[in-house]
């Protein structure tokens, strides 16, 4: 199978197009266009008009969780794509806060009306498990827990009630193209945990080989223990293409690089990329 990977919205940016705090990743195979979230504004919907992208062909739209970073543009895209379908987790319109300091909350949540999204177009299927979009692909569903180190940031918060409860992020998820080459992972942000998100991928599909993981890892706040063993998680998996975007940070970045020389790069926007390579 042959997989198209091209990154639209991304914090960096490739000569020629606008880069923004967030991600979009537009994934082709077998015959499916699908958007990986949709960026923070307006670079999703310029970016493919300056990359020669026609976004009316998308047939799917998949929200890795409710953060607007990641679905902010989702309007725009919609306008241009004329109408999708969107997969996401119930509870993307649960309204979503990261502390800044002590009395500090600052709403980072979804920014659009259900109502709002629909009436262009947008045909949204809810799941908290695994939604199959084609033979081969898949969404996770909930992330499970399956190591000790990786943890949620104690500084993300949802609203209840007018409480501020600490967010679980149960939303958080990824996309799965399961290949004859191995397992590719589109990650959105894996708030849930890099490890966590690979490992739960592998069990949904029955599959050890990951050949690819491209997306935000959400490593930019973690600890040493946290990226030494993610290093040596990632070994022990055995990846061969390492993209990493968005929430990774410039610290993990280059402990990535050094661990994985050659499967590593910068998945930055602009980034076009065909597996297998």
């Amino acid at each position: 199978m042959e997989i198209r990977i091209t990154t639209l919205s991304e914090n960096t940016a490739n000569y020629g197009v606008l880069g923004e705090w967030g991600l979009s990743i537009l994934v082709e195979a077998d015959g499916n266009k699908i958007l990986m979230d949709t960026g923070m504004g307006i670079s999703t919907v310029y970016n493919a008009d300056r990359m020669g992208i026609d976004l009316t062909g998308i047939s799917t739209i998949v929200l890795s969780h409710g953060h607007a970073d990641h679905t902010g543009g989702l309007l725009d895209v919609l306008k241009k794509s004329n109408g999708a379908a969107v997969i996401a987790h119930p509870d993307i319109w649960t309204p979503k806060y990261v502390q800044r300091s002590k009395d500090d909350f600052h709403y980072i949540g979804m920014q659009f009306t259900r109502k709002e999204l629909e009436s262009y177009g947008a045909r949204f299927i809810f799941s908290d498990k695994p939604v199959s979009i084609a033979e081969h692909i898949t969404t996770t569903g909930e992330i499970e827990t399956l190591t000790d180190y990786e943890k949620i940031d104690d500084n993300l918060f949802i609203k209840d009630d007018g409480q501020m409860l600490p967010d679980k992020l149960a939303d958080d998820l990824a996309l799965v193209i399961d290949a004859e080459y191995g397992l590719v992972v589109i990650l959105g942000c894996a708030h849930c945990g890099l490890i966590n998100n690979l490992r739960h991928a592998q069990k949904i599909t029955g599959k050890e080989l990951i050949y690819a993981v491209i997306g935000g890892t959400h490593l930019f706040r973690a600890g040493e223990e946290r990226i030494r063993r993610s290093v040596a998680d990632l070994k022990d998996i055995g990846i061969q293409k390492l993209g990493v975007s968005h929430c990774t940070g410039f610290a993990a970045s280059a402990r990535l690089a050094q661990a994985f020389p050659e499967a590593f790069f910068l998945n930055n926007a602009g980034t076009r990329l065909t597996l297998p390579q």
